[in-house]
């Protein structure tokens, strides 16, 4: 009997059962590890991916505040450079106006003035006296008319 005990034992059928429970044993051991670590580390996951998300949320609206911030503090420094060469300009043009030989040569272009003793001369333009003696007949029509006939006048100039 211990023969029979021992080569039931030994036998092919029994190794192969033995053997597959063991595996089956580590096989279950092994994943219930794994399903341990998984937990574990599911939970520090979203634990972690809550914090993240809360403070992306917490901080986005200050973010944007500063960066919209520093973008008009940017804008104004420009417009604060562009208003400094402005007020530049103008001194410098102020200055020249205090120069009386200035003054004396602005007025006589823009005003067409002459020094005593000087004689003025006007050049008209050949095709602005064309159009002049063309208004000679303007004056027997409508004043509408005449609004009306110098807005496309301007308005074919600007062509």
């Amino acid at each position: 009997m211990a023969k029979a005990g021992t080569k039931d034992r030994f036998s092919t059928a029994t190794r192969l059962r033995l053997l597959g429970e063991q595996t089956a044993e580590r096989v279950y051991r092994s994943q219930t590890k794994r399903q341990a670590r998984r937990s574990r580390l599911t939970g520090r996951a979203a634990l972690l991916a809550l914090v993240i998300c809360s403070l992306v949320v917490a901080l986005a609206y200050p973010m944007r505040q500063y960066v919209s911030q520093r973008a008009e503090i940017d804008d104004l420094r420009r417009q604060k450079a562009e208003h400094r060469a402005d007020v530049e300009k103008l001194r410098d043009e102020k200055a020249r106006w205090q120069d009386d030989a200035y003054a004396e040569q602005r007025i006589r272009d823009r005003l067409h003035y002459v020094m005593p003793g000087e004689t003025g001369f006007t050049v008209i333009d050949p095709a602005a006296a064309k159009s002049r003696r063309a208004d000679q007949g303007a004056a027997s029509r409508p004043w509408y008319s005449n609004v009306w006939d110098g807005v496309d006048k301007a308005d074919r100039s600007d062509d």
